[in-house]
């Protein structure tokens, strides 16, 4: 029977702050319907008190957006580790671990060629990842990264 992958949760995300904020909406929204439209201080606090909560409820939604972009950095290093095996038969593994995420995403816009080169360049220079850049030759955009 194969393992069953279960699903990742980050905790203070998934289960305090979205929870919390959700509640703070509806409650802050309730609390102004049954004011609105009175002309008093009691009326502008619970407006802005309902306005800044769904805010921050939209906000807390949109972190989503962070899952996404930390599942596209793993991509685009195994998309580099396959590209340096494919072109070097060697594995990536030693020179990843001497590189920051961003020399590896500023890598994988380098062709085929002048990979392998770069990469240990990059390893043994220590070049920033604008440096990695200026020494493509054969740029490989990705218009597809976010």
């Amino acid at each position: 029977m194969p393992a069953k992958n279960p699903a990742k949760f980050y905790p203070w995300h998934h289960f305090v702050l979205l929870p919390l904020a959700l509640l703070v909406a509806v409650y802050a929204v309730q609390h102004y319907t049954k004011v609105a439209g009175d002309d008093d201080q009691l009326a502008r606090l619970w407006f802005t008190v309902a306005a800044l909560a769904v805010v921050g409820l939209g906000v807390l939604v949109m972190l989503r957006q962070h899952y996404a972009l930390a599942l596209q950095d793993r991509i685009c290093r195994l998309e580099v580790r396959q590209r340096y095996f494919e072109v070097s038969g060697q594995r990536f593994a030693a020179l990843e671990k001497e590189l920051s995420l961003k020399q590896i995403l500023s890598l994988r816009l380098a062709g085929d060629a002048e990979l392998p080169a770069l990469a240990q360049a990059a390893v043994q220079e220590k070049l920033s990842p604008p440096a990695i850049q200026a020494r493509i030759n054969d740029f490989q955009f990705d218009a597809m990264r976010v």
